[in-house]
Formats: C-alpha cells, sequence, structure tokens
C-alpha cells in the first residue's frame, strides 16, 4: 500500500513540475487568475476596474506556483517570474485605492516567500507594508478585520462584513510578529481568529461564509450566504479556508482552541466527502445541477495534510487517508496535464451562483501545494 501511494506521489509529482515547467514559461510576464480558451488571461493588464485588475485577490497564486518550483527546482528563473509579479504589485502599494483583506492571499505567496527563500530585504519591506495594511482593517470594537470595501456605486455598505477566507490572510501577520518580533500583528490575528470561531463556526463543524456586525458596538447582525447555495448552507470553499486558517493559527500560536476547531471543521469535511472523493460546491446544494469545486477539494486536502502533521498517528492518519482520496479524485478525474490547457484543475466554481466548470489559478496552487506536501518537499508559506 505505500509502495503504491509512493509512485502515485512520484508520478503525480513529475506531471505537475513537467507541466508547470512549460506553463511558466508561456505566461511568465502574466498574472494568471483564470483560462480563456485554455489560455492564462492576464490580471497585470490595465483594467477599468482597479478592483478587478492588479488588486484582484488572487494576483499572488501564480506567484505562488513559481516559489514552490524555486523550492524544489532551485532554478533561478521561478524566482525571476515571482519579482516580476512583485515589482508590479507594487502599484496596488502606490494607489492603494482597492486593497482589501485579501493581502495576504497577494503577498505571502509572493514577497514573503521570496524573502523566506533568498532574503531579499526589499521582498521582506513589500511583506511587512502588506501586514501593516492589513492590521489597518482590524475593527478593535468587533475584534474582526474587515473584509471587503464599499461598493460601487455607494447604495450600500459593507464596512461591518468579515468572511471565513481571512483565516488563511492573517498568517501574514503572524509572520510580521515573528519578524519584527513585535507582538500587536499577532494579537490583532488571534482576536480575529477568536471571533471567527465565536461567529463562523456552527456547532457541526460546518462554517458561515459572511457575517455582519455592527461597526460601533462589535454586536453580530446577520450572516449570509455570500458564495453558498443559500443561507444555513455550507460552502465547500469557505469549508476548506476555515479548516486550513485555524490549523495555522494553532501553528503559529499553540492555542488548543485553534487546533480543537480545525479538527472540528475537518471532521464535517471528511463525513461529507462522496464516494468519488469529488467535492460539491456546497454541501447542501440540490441534487441537480451538480456542481463542482475543486478548488476546495484542492484547499482542504492541503489543509488536512497541515492537521495531519499536528495530531497523534491515529488522527494523522485518517486526515492524511482523506487528504488523499481528494488528490488523487483530482489528479484522475479533473486534471489536465496536456499542452493544449494553461490550467491545470478544471471543475472549479467560482461561488454556487456564479461560473462553473472552470481553472482557477488557486487550485492549480493548492494542488501543487499538497502534492509537494505529500512528497516531503513543500516549502512553508502560510
Amino acid at each position: 500500500m505505500e509502495e503504491k501511494k509512493a509512485e502515485w506521489i512520484s508520478k503525480t509529482t513529475e506531471k505537475l513540475k513537467e507541466k508547470v515547467a512549460w506553463v511558466s514559461t508561456r505566461s511568465q510576464n502574466k498574472i494568471p487568475y483564470t483560462t480563456v480558451n485554455k489560455v492564462h488571461d492576464d490580471k497585470s493588464i490595465p483594467s477599468a476596474s482597479q478592483d478587478d485588475g492588479l488588486n484582484w485577490w488572487c494576483n499572488g497564486f501564480f506567484g505562488g506556483m513559481m516559489s514552490l518550483m524555486y523550492h524544489e527546482t532551485k532554478e533561478e528563473r521561478y524566482i525571476n517570474i515571482v519579482r516580476g509579479i512583485e515589482e508590479k504589485l507594487d502599484t496596488c502599494f502606490s494607489n492603494f485605492y482597492g486593497l482589501h483583506h485579501d493581502v495576504g492571499f497577494m503577498w505571502l505567496p509572493t514577497a514573503v516567500a521570496d524573502y523566506r527563500l533568498t532574503g531579499n530585504l526589499v521582498s521582506k519591506t513589500r511583506g511587512l507594508h502588506a501586514a501593516s495594511l492589513l492590521a489597518g482593517r482590524f475593527n478593535p470594537v468587533g475584534n474582526f478585520i474587515r473584509a471587503w470595501n464599499d461598493p460601487k456605486p455607494k447604495d450600500s455598505s459593507n464596512k461591518g462584513w468579515a468572511i471565513i477566507d481571512c483565516l488563511l490572510n492573517i498568517p501574514l501577520l503572524y509572520w510580521a510578529s515573528e519578524e519584527t518580533n513585535d507582538p500587536r500583528f499577532r494579537q490583532i490575528a488571534m482576536l480575529h481568529a477568536d471571533t471567527a470561531r465565536k461567529y463562523f463556526v456552527r456547532p457541526d463543524g460546518s462554517v458561515r461564509h459572511i457575517v455582519e456586525f455592527n461597526p460601533e458596538t462589535g454586536e453580530m447582525i446577520k450572516d449570509y450566504a455570500g458564495q453558498g447555495y443559500a443561507l444555513g448552507s455550507s460552502w465547500t470553499r469557505g469549508q476548506a479556508w476555515g479548516l486550513y486558517g485555524f490549523v495555522m493559527s494553532y501553528i503559529h500560536t499553540k492555542k488548543q482552541e485553534y487546533l480543537d476547531t480545525a479538527k472540528q471543521i475537518a471532521h464535517y469535511f471528511i463525513s461529507n466527502i462522496p464516494e468519488d472523493g469529488l467535492i460539491l460546491a456546497d454541501f447542501r446544494q440540490p441534487k441537480e445541477p451538480v456542481w463542482y469545486d475543486d478548488s476546495a477539494a484542492a484547499i482542504a486536502a492541503s489543509g488536512l495534510l497541515e492537521l495531519s502533521k499536528q495530531c497523534n498517528s491515529v488522527d494523522a492518519e485518517i486526515y492524511e487517508i482523506a487528504a488523499l482520496k481528494l488528490l488523487i479524485a483530482l489528479d484522475q478525474n479533473h486534471c489536465d496535464y496536456t499542452k493544449d490547457n494553461d490550467g491545470i484543475v478544471q471543475n472549479c466554481s467560482v461561488a454556487y451562483y456564479g461560473e462553473h466548470e472552470i481553472n482557477l489559478i488557486y487550485a492549480d496552487y493548492f494542488f501543487l501545494e499538497a502534492i509537494l506536501k505529500l512528497k516531503g518537499t513543500d516549502f512553508f508559506l502560510w
């Protein structure tokens, strides 16, 4: 059994390395989000909207793939691609407007990874600047990090909104605390994580996507379905963000409640994995139409593997077996390793009521990250 697993990991790793090698050459001057007619798009092209151009929340994940590949192969061209993305993202700092809670997703896989891998002090400065921006979104009354900015036109406000996704952004704050020996960043991260534990995680281990607080008093007002099927449903990518996010908060703080919460979410997720291992966009969606979200599977798999490292051997085996089931299902059913398509993981959903059956760059990133974890040559990025 172990021999068969090792063979699959080896073969999958080689397929990924070969694919990313030529994709990185073809897309080296881009910041991809998805594919259009099987070719990577480019978020670095000037956009009419500052929110979905260089400020797009996914703009760190292609760089993250390059960071992983640099660590794996030591080929300089990969870190050079990362630095090209870092330089493009500097415009976001200059403009300021349009930045949001996802600066962790943008600068952890790029600038912070570059600094950790090479000691590049310019990249360190970028990472600390991003961490300061994230800390600046903290509401000390409600102990949460505000998610998005007000929509345009400003016919409504979301100044009291927080979302489950942010749990995997706050490792940027943990890193900043460690790097500066300043506890303020860590304290903000932990206060946000404590709020997420209290208001986002349901007793059964499922999670809410969006919670609205009164920004003046901190009182919870309501929650929203967000990118899930309906209010009270179970958006699978949100489950994955929560699982992985609480694991990381535990690793950085050793606070037992975070590990317990990660396990709670993990067991809920595992109990809902179908026989074929393919993850739906929402665990509580109707039987028809069948919408998958491979990004949820990839994120959850990587989170489960990280969780397995923090547990006793019995629990570790449970989490690793579940992660393997998810990854093998993706590899055998929903991955494209050919040169006909720039993307790898193909059946993602932006949201239950959004685009379906598309490639998303963060699904490719987390799939690559998870496979390298199984191989034992991953780079601790979060």
